[in-house]
């Protein structure tokens, strides 16, 4: 008897638990719980500030976030935060939040970030931080920032460059770069629609895309990774630390930004269509921008699982600028658990934290 009544009152419990995610999730959100401070803006941006207590270098650690996506990647719970982890190991952190993006922005492009707002916001973060040069952190589209910022720019005043799942050769991004690789060979073949398409002849209203339809074609582009979280929730209902999870990385893929139909101009059709980084260059208006500009230390990591951007999509960058310092490494993860996993957590964040402390200023 006693058996049956444990037996009923787990179902309960669980039926609970289940009922709080559905209808109360937000509840049990548990991301960007770390402080911080805005000391500076620029147009809709922020520049968050996270002071590490324990100082130890001179060199700032900013990172540089995507489009689309909300900050909640870069402190996603208070045990396994991004951010709090590079302070705990003595760096001071930023954050360059872009806010929120609409239609009305839609003549927003590559330049806009790479030519005015990157380096206005790290003109800001070198003046507080009082350091003429910072490590410069970017994932994904923004790992193309950040590569195309330090390569415009002279002086870029980036010291170390790290940039991670962010594609170069997007013809190797195994079965999506095929399908981009058929589809530029057709546009090649066919004058008009090429003009259009890379010319910037489509409407904007066409190209441009609001959140929900990012956080959509992020579960497509995942399919496997969104079932097996919902899975396991179902599976494993009475673990209360799960229920959190499930629920703050639920809310961060289901509350997307809006792309800007310029920069989806510049992302889908110059980078991943033409595939010109694969040659070390891209052009972009009146500008060619050349990675063999780059001569600082370079960390690039790919994603071990991650079909989005593959690792031989990364690759390639290892050859195509002048550092002298370049490293390359599978992290734990496909293109989302890269940043966030408890694998990259334990093997990827000290292996970084590492290579900046030997490539930064120790205070004296």
């Amino acid at each position: 008897m006693e058996h049956l009544k444990t037996n009923w009152r787990s179902k309960q419990s669980k039926l609970k638990n289940l009922g709080t995610r559905i209808f109360y999730g937000k509840s049990l959100v548990l991301s960007q719980a770390t402080p911080y401070e805005v000391i500076g803006t620029h147009k809709s941006s922020k520049i968050r500030y996270y002071a590490s207590e324990n100082k130890k270098y001179v060199e700032p650690l900013v990172f540089v976030a995507p489009l689309a996506i909300k900050m909640d990647i870069y402190d996603l719970y208070p045990y396994r935060s991004l951010i709090k982890y590079y302070t705990e190991q003595g760096f001071d952190v930023y954050l360059l939040d872009w806010g929120h993006f609409s239609y009305k922005d839609r003549d927003l492009n590559f330049l806009g970030f790479i030519d005015d707002a990157i380096p206005n916001c790290i003109d800001q973060i070198r003046t507080h931080a009082k350091s003429d040069q910072i490590s410069l952190h970017g994932w994904s589209m923004a790992g193309i920032f950040v590569l195309l910022y330090t390569a415009l720019r002279q002086p870029n005043h980036v010291k170390n460059l790290i940039v991670l799942g962010s594609p170069i050769d997007s013809f190797a991004s195994g079965s999506i770069g095929k399908l981009y690789a058929k589809m530029n060979r057709y546009l090649e073949r066919t004058r008009l629609l090429k003009h259009k398409v890379y010319n910037g002849r489509i409407p904007k209203r066409l190209i441009h895309s609001p959140g929900i339809l990012n956080a959509i074609g992020f579960k497509i582009l995942d399919p496997k990774g969104w079932y097996e979280g919902h899975k396991q929730l179902l599976l494993n209902l009475d673990d209360k630390k799960l229920l959190h999870e499930h629920a703050t990385l639920g809310y961060f893929l289901n509350h997307m930004i809006d792309y800007p139909a310029g920069v989806n101009q510049d992302m889908l059709f110059n980078v991943w269509l033409r595939n010109p980084l694969k040659n070390g260059y891209i052009e972009l208006q009146d500008k060619k921008i050349e990675l063999k500009n780059i001569d600082c230390s370079l960390m690039i990591g790919a994603g071990s699982s991650d079909q989005m951007v593959t690792a031989d999509a990364v690759r390639p960058l290892t050859e195509l600028t002048n550092s002298r310092d370049v490293t390359f490494t599978l992290i734990p993860g496909g293109h989302l658990g890269l940043m966030s996993s408890q694998k990259s957590a334990d093997q990827f964040w000290p292996e970084l934290a590492h290579w900046l402390a030997e490539r930064s200023t120790l205070i004296e």
